[in-house]
């Protein structure tokens, strides 16, 4: 029995159960066993144990899901040839969550860069009074965690699925080798985090001048924005539900309900069975415009 490199990182995929529950073996890539306990670097990292403290239950793809796994899909690596993308593969970690589960846990030491594989995420934070706070949905193609992965701080928000999620882990070293090595991939990340950043500015200047019935008409104008149409009309799909919002700008459902409600009988949305449509958009963010200005 022999352990597994690529490169110089030892790679393991998943713990191989033997018939006392011992999780002393691992199996890497091309099926070889490997004795003993990885680095703690190379491990997937643990979801928070329920309250009761009771043993959770990890869920992790086989060798030949992984072998079969792509990261042709994920944005930041679209530069990439296709060898240097199935290196990455080979020296990732994989972990499928349900929805629902944590992935990344606030302040947690955690510092690898999550890349989403299949399914959706949010990131977001909780008040000491248990109030979420949602800063942004990750769909398939996404990442989050580059944070961490690049300065070694705390993890700054906690990461949640949405759906049915497959995760691969990459260690900040090599996150650090990519973004190093490929200046394509350098500046795509950036330009992600100048678009953070100006989102960010965004929202505390929302928070300093809007009350929050202008909030969620500026929360409907940035989502409505990507399905802008040349007749000022725009489509929201799937339909955004009222908690989101409220946990996007502060308010409460009630409020965003209202809201909702009074945009539509002024004939400014319309509430179809697919998606929530703006009729005029433009006006839309006239009333958000108008309250900023003064």
């Amino acid at each position: 029995m022999r352990s597994v490199l690529i490169g110089s990182v030892q790679q393991v995929i998943s713990p191989v159960r033997d018939d006392s529950g011992s999780t002393g073996k691992f199996q890497g890539v091309a099926g070889e066993t490997v004795v003993g306990y990885p680095p703690l670097s190379l491990r997937p990292p643990r979801p928070p144990l329920p309250f009761h403290g009771a043993p959770c239950l990890l869920e992790y793809p086989t060798v030949s899901e992984v072998q079969a796994a792509s990261l042709d899909r994920i944005d930041l690596l679209a530069s990439l040839t296709p060898e240097e993308r199935a290196a990455i593969v080979r020296q990732c970690s994989w972990r499928r969550y349900k929805a629902d589960e944590q992935i990344i846990d606030h302040l947690s030491e955690t510092r690898d860069a999550c890349l989403v594989v299949e399914g959706r995420v949010r990131v977001v934070m909780f008040s000491m009074s248990g109030r979420e706070i949602s800063f942004d949905d990750v769909s398939a193609g996404g990442y989050m965690g580059e944070l961490s992965a690049l300065d070694g701080e705390p993890r700054s928000a906690t990461v949640v699925a949405l759906t049915d999620t497959l995760i691969a882990f990459v260690p900040p070293r090599l996150f650090q080798e990519i973004v190093t090595t490929h200046p394509k991939v350098a500046l795509m990340l950036m330009q992600r985090m100048a678009s953070v950043i100006r989102n960010a500015t965004g929202r505390i200047m929302d928070l300093s001048t809007l009350g929050a019935n202008n909030r969620v008409h500026a929360e409907l104008v940035r989502l409505a924005k990507p399905g802008l149409k040349p007749d000022n009309t725009a489509e929201i799909s799937p339909i955004p539900v009222h908690g989101d919002i409220a946990s996007r700008v502060s308010t409460t459902r009630e409020t965003v309900a209202r809201v909702l409600s009074d945009l539509a009988r002024s004939g400014i949305v319309e509430r179809r069975s697919h998606a929530l449509v703006v009729k005029d958009y433009s006006r839309l963010v006239d009333m958000v415009e108008e309250v900023r200005g003064e």
